[in-house]
């Protein structure tokens, strides 16, 4: 695997910026690999890994450019919980691990910066250098994968009856007889409505 400063300079290059979330994620990320055994996520180990990531904030670039899983790919998966965490799958063994930042790192960073009063400046000091024992919960988990979701599936192509888009992945749903998309099917839980302008 890369070194820790290499895959922050590509984390930073592809977020754009630099911050606490950024290093938080790039370790929790080197964590989660290191667990798992998996050593180049990025070369011969690359279609091993599935990333489930809990929260769309500036954690999640860094996770996928150390894990080299992308949406595109469907290796990473967004499971829109609101937490700082993600969960590491490995295809080859079937297992995982969830490791989740700990609220208390914010304070051990305040304890060993009280002269700095930024606190993402205190943040990115501390995470760089505190053990991940102060970072990091970590909990080995079983991660239920429907064939569907693994990368590189296939299935046919599908058009909604009322739309006329298509839908992949077997996602459609049957509604008084019709193949409906999702927003189609439950239009009051779509997240756009369509607009008279």
């Amino acid at each position: 695997m890369q070194s820790f400063d290499e895959l922050l300079h590509e984390a930073e290059i592809a977020h754009g910026h630099l911050c606490a979330g950024q290093i938080l994620g790039v370790r929790m990320a080197m964590l989660g690999c290191q667990r798992l055994g998996i050593d180049e996520p990025k070369g011969k180990d690359r279609k091993r890994l599935v990333t489930f990531i809990e929260i769309d904030r500036c954690a999640t670039d860094a996770i996928a450019v150390v894990t080299g899983c992308r949406l595109g790919k469907r290796a990473l998966k967004f499971r829109d919980w609101g937490k700082m965490a993600a969960t590491f799958l490995d295809l080859q063994t079937d297992r995982a691990i969830r490791i989740a930042a700990l609220e208390s790192s914010k304070q051990r960073a305040r304890d060993l910066y009280p002269h700095i009063e930024q606190k993402n400046e205190q943040q990115m000091l501390a995470y760089r250098e505190l053990p991940e024992a102060d970072l990091f919960s970590e909990q080995w988990v079983q991660v239920p994968l429907h064939a569907r979701e693994m990368p590189g599936y296939k299935s046919a192509r599908i058009t909604c009856a009322s739309c006329g888009e298509g839908i992949n992945y077997e996602r459609e749903t049957l509604r008084d007889g019709q193949t409906l998309c999702q927003g189609c099917a439950f239009p009051q839980s779509r997240y756009y409505q369509p607009s008279k302008t």
